[in-house]
C-alpha cells in the first residue's frame, strides 16, 4: 500500500512526548485561516511512498528517538486511514510509540470503522479543536465542528489517551466566553492527558506569498506568550468549573 506524503522531519520536539520522527501527510479538507502548512492542502500530491519505506527511514534515526516515537500529522492523516493504519501497525510491531496529530475533520460517526482500525494502533491522539462554537469554527476553517467533537467523544469511549491543542488567535479564538466554554467541554473528556494552548503566529506568510495565495489574516498580530498564558488560565478555570458541575450532576 502507498500513501501521499508531503515530507518527514527527523527530530520533532513539539509533536508528542519525547523526540519524534514526524510524517507530514498530504491533503486536508479544512482551510484554516491561520494554517502554516498550505502546501499540504491538496490531495493526491506530494511523494508516493510505502509504509515500509517510512519505517526504514525511521530506523535510520531510531537511536535518537528512544524516548519518543513516530507522529503522523499533516495535512490530515485520517484522510488516508488505510495507509495510516498500515504505518502504525508496522510501528507497533517494532515497539514504537505512535501519535496521531489530527483535526478530526474527516470523522463521520456512521462510518467510523476504517478510522477505528487506524486507532487500534494509536497510542496517543493530539486533537486540534480550532473553535468550540460551530458557527465560528466554520468561519475559521470552512467546516463546522459537530463531527470533530463527536470524534473527541469517540476517543473517550475508546479510552485512547488524548492531548487537546488550541491555537489562540487575536479577535477570533480569544474571547473569554469561548475559552471558558472550551474548558467546560474539555472537562468531559476523561481520557485527557494534556492541554496545549498555542499562540497564533504569522510565520507562514512567506509560504503563502511563494504560492501566490493571499494570506487570510494580514492584519492579525501574533499573540504574545503572556496572552497565551492568560488564555490557558481561562480554559483551565473552565475545566475546573466543568469538573465541579459534572460531580454535582
Amino acid at each position: 500500500m502507498t500513501g501521499f506524503i508531503h515530507s518527514t522531519e527527523s527530530f520533532g520536539t513539539v509533536d508528542g512526548p519525547g523526540v519524534r520522527f514526524v510524517v507530514f501527510f498530504q491533503g486536508c479538507p479544512m482551510r484554516c485561516k491561520y494554517c502554516h502548512n498550505p502546501d499540504t492542502w491538496e490531495f493526491r500530491q506530494g511523494e508516493v511512498v510505502t509504509a515500509q519505506e517510512i519505517m526504514e527511514e525511521y530506523d535510520s534515526y531510531k537511536e535518537f528517538l528512544k524516548s519518543g516515537g513516530i507522529t503522523a500529522t499533516g495535512g490530515e492523516p485520517l484522510a488516508q486511514p488505510e495507509f495510516l493504519a498500515e504505518l502504525f501497525s508496522l510501528a507497533k510491531k517494532k515497539g514504537v510509540h505512535t501519535c496521531l496529530d489530527t483535526s478530526g475533520a474527516v470523522y463521520v460517526p456512521e462510518k467510523h470503522e476504517i478510522i477505528d482500525y487506524a486507532l487500534k494502533y494509536t497510542d496517543l491522539v493530539m486533537l486540534d479543536i480550532k473553535h468550540i462554537r460551530s458557527d465560528k469554527h466554520k468561519k475559521l476553517t470552512g467546516i463546522g465542528n459537530e463531527n470533530i467533537l463527536k470524534f473527541a467523544e469517540h476517543l473517550r469511549e475508546l479510552k485512547i489517551p488524548l492531548w487537546i491543542r488550541h491555537v489562540v488567535v487575536p479577535g477570533i479564538t480569544d474571547s473569554a466566553d469561548d475559552l471558558t466554554a472550551l474548558g467546560e467541554y474539555i472537562s468531559t473528556l476523561t481520557n485527557l492527558k494534556a492541554l496545549d494552548v498555542l499562540p497564533y503566529h504569522d510565520m507562514a506568510k512567506p509560504k503563502y506569498a511563494a504560492a501566490g495565495i493571499p494570506y487570510p489574516l494580514p492584519d492579525t498580530p501574533p499573540l504574545s506568550k503572556e496572552d497565551a498564558i492568560k488564555a490557558r488560565d481561562i480554559i483551565m478555570a473552565g475545566i475546573r468549573s466543568g469538573l465541579k458541575n459534572n460531580k454535582s450532576n
